[in-house]
């Protein structure tokens, strides 16, 4: 692939230098033609240069530039990072799924490693005058995963066993057991959803549907992308959702492990005790103002 660095100089004079590197993936070289130039207008020069790398970053359609990412998905899920090599649309990064959580400001996720109990308060109807902060809880065999990539998640780096929260949309006033299946799924299973890093699922099927004491159990299975060997792989998860008082959102976790752990390996008994512990409830009254915690970086929360 052939690049070109252009110096711009204060006096608005423009000198270009080319260089080559390999190219991993043996892409067509592409290259921005340049040659030295004189420009007065430095604003004129930018804009000329803008629209030459738009008319080369075009030669990639979306599914070429997708198709040359290459990714290790455990490393990916370990360090909330891409390794290396990867593409151009790699070098990016991947974004954190949506899963809806909005932690409270001053606050963060926190797990006891004796005990395995995790905590985390966070805020529901977040785009209203008053925010409902609500406390959750569940206990987990596994660690708290950490990194940019997660929200509240504990997991096995090793097996991809685990756990995680989201938040629902809004429920319309609706109780958990007179929302149907999909309402939970989309969050989950949607196009940026916590296992759709490589796609959206395929064969989902709602095994069991039902209701204890206004908490929904959701089992179901579907199968996830592999990036590293093209292949479907199926997948067993537990979801338990329910609505705090005060509250239009539903407050998932969700726990899950690949379909040959489920019953071969005892995954399902540690997901079933995982899910079956969680619990969300109102956070204690307090003087203090119920902010949005800010992890954008500096960018829009919303």
């Amino acid at each position: 692939m052939r690049f070109t660095i252009f110096y711009l100089a204060t006096t608005c004079v423009v000198t270009t230098k080319s260089f080559s590197i390999a190219d991993s993936h043996s892409r067509p070289s592409l290259a921005l033609q340049a040659t030295e130039s004189t420009t007065s207008c430095r604003k004129s020069f930018l804009s000329t240069v803008a629209k030459t790398a738009v008319l080369s970053i075009g030669f990639f359609t979306s599914d070429e530039a997708s198709a040359e990412e290459s990714l290790d998905v455990d490393s990916f899920l370990r360090t909330g990072g891409v390794s290396m090599p990867m593409g151009v649309s790699g070098q990016a990064g991947k974004s954190r799924p949506q899963n809806g959580v909005v932690f409270r400001d001053g606050t963060d996720v926190a797990r006891n490693s004796k005990t395995g109990d995790v905590l985390a308060e966070i805020l529901l109807n977040v785009k209203s005058d008053d925010p409902t902060a609500v406390l959750t809880t569940f206990s987990s065999p596994w660690p708290l995963a950490t990194g940019g990539l997660f929200d509240i998640e504990c997991r096995n780096a090793n097996t991809g066993d685990g756990a995680f929260v989201a938040v629902s949309s809004k429920a319309s006033g609706k109780s958990v057991e007179e929302l149907p299946s999909s309402f939970f799924l989309d969050r989950i299973l949607g196009p940026t959803g916590r296992f759709s890093f490589y796609g959206s699922p395929t064969d989902v099927k709602v095994k069991k549907s039902y209701t204890i004491d206004n908490y929904r159990y959701i089992e179901l299975g579907f199968s996830t992308l592999s990036q590293s060997t093209q292949s479907e792989i199926p997948r067993n998860a537990i979801l338990v959702a329910s609505i705090p008082p005060g509250s239009d959102q539903a407050v998932m976790v969700v726990g899950s492990a690949t379909a040959n752990r489920w019953k071969k390996q005892g995954a399902d008994a540690a997901v079933r005790k995982t899910v079956e512990s969680f619990r969300v409830v109102p956070s204690p009254a307090s003087k203090l103002k119920i902010r949005a915690k800010d992890r954008s970086g500096g960018a829009d929360l919303f």
